[in-house]
């Protein structure tokens, strides 16, 4: 199982770190890949955590995504 946090930017203008895990990973390399094809299709969904919450990422309201080296605070 790989996870990786997170920052996105959304096309409001707000921010916010989230937390996405991918249990079938084997790296996070790919989780990564896996992350930026979802989020390149329109249609893209992404189920994420932000602390204990459920945060669900629909791709037309991303407008750019950082992945954090060492993790973000949440």
């Amino acid at each position: 199982m790989a996870d990786i946090v997170l920052r996105v930017r959304l096309v409001g203008g707000g921010s916010m770190d989230v937390t996405y895990d991918d249990p079938g990973a084997g790296s996070e390399a790919e989780v990564i890949t896996h992350v930026v094809t979802t989020l390149a299709d329109d249609a893209g969904v992404l189920r994420c955590s932000h602390g204990d919450r459920l945060v669900v990422l629909y791709a037309r309201g991303v407008c750019a995504v950082e992945v954090a080296p060492r993790g973000a605070v949440l």
